[in-house]
């Protein structure tokens, strides 16, 4: 399987619009591709708090219809990153969407752990409550979002649904490199998936993003890494390794499950 991470560059110099386009025409260029991922909220900007009442669509608006058109014609799988999506009730939410060669949408997930402690992402926008996975024609994709990473119950919900390989799209501060390089290649091999993670890099809403978009295979074992300007990075995944590591290193067979910890005294 052969996948693509364009790491977009995202700054309040280019219109909404003009991303969209530009970011349509590098999918085209990867036609041939099994999957191609492109970065968390690179529509509105994912530091950009003040564009996401303008920029807010519905999972049916601009964003996916020029998607769906890019992932028909590369002829490839197209996990779109994510979107500021406004449901039916005005509620805001960070919403990952994920075509099909056909260009129908297959999968939608609402991002659940909202950065910010009480500020931006975690009070402007509401928190999904769904794991989501989607069979592909190489394998089971989980989905997450950026700040997920931090929270090892949800990849390993991931797991139990299924999951050979985990997509995840982010906007991560350069500030915080090095726990993005640790925690991508600590889910990939705890859960021993496939893990495609796909940042963003420039520069809005004051946030410096660190890009370093990394495709990690089950055994921990980085296959590809961008470095900090716009680039797109192509590996390819034998999705064989996935039951072949699980069978040769069985620790998820081990799991004890039901922990609970002591009562306080």
């Amino acid at each position: 399987m052969r996948a693509s991470l364009i790491q977009l560059s995202v700054d309040g110099s280019e219109s909404a619009d003009d991303r969209r386009r530009r970011a349509a025409k590098l999918v085209r260029d990867r036609a041939g591709d099994d999957l191609v991922v492109l970065p968390e909220l690179w529509t509105a900007g994912a530091w950009s708090y003040d564009r996401w009442e303008h920029d807010a669509e519905g999972v049916d608006g601009p964003t996916a219809e020029v998607m769906s058109a890019a992932a028909r014609e590369a002829g490839a799988w197209l996990h779109a990153g994510s979107i500021v999506e406004r449901d039916a009730d005005g509620t805001l939410y960070n919403t990952a969407l994920l075509f099909d060669r056909a260009g129908e949408l297959r999968g939608r997930y609402r991002k659940i752990h909202r950065y910010g402690f009480d500020t931006g992402e975690a009070t402007l926008m509401g928190g999904g409550h769904d794991i989501v996975t989607v069979p592909t024609d190489f394998g089971v994709m989980g989905l997450a979002v950026c700040y997920d990473l931090r929270f090892p119950e949800l990849f390993r919900g991931l797991l139990d649904a299924g999951a050979e390989l985990i997509a995840v799209p982010a906007a991560w501060p350069a500030a915080r490199l090095g726990h993005w390089r640790l925690l991508t290649r600590t889910r990939a091999l705890e859960e021993q998936v496939f893990l495609l993670a796909c940042c963003a890099v420039g520069t809005h809403g004051g946030m410096r993003q660190g890009g370093h978009s990394v495709a990690v295979d089950p055994w921990g074992t980085v296959l590809g890494e961008a470095r900090t300007a716009e680039e797109t990075v192509t590996v390819d995944c034998d999705m064989a390794q996935v039951a072949r590591i699980r069978s040769e290193l069985p620790v998820l067979r081990d799991r004890v499950l039901g922990i609970e910890a002591p009562a306080r005294r």
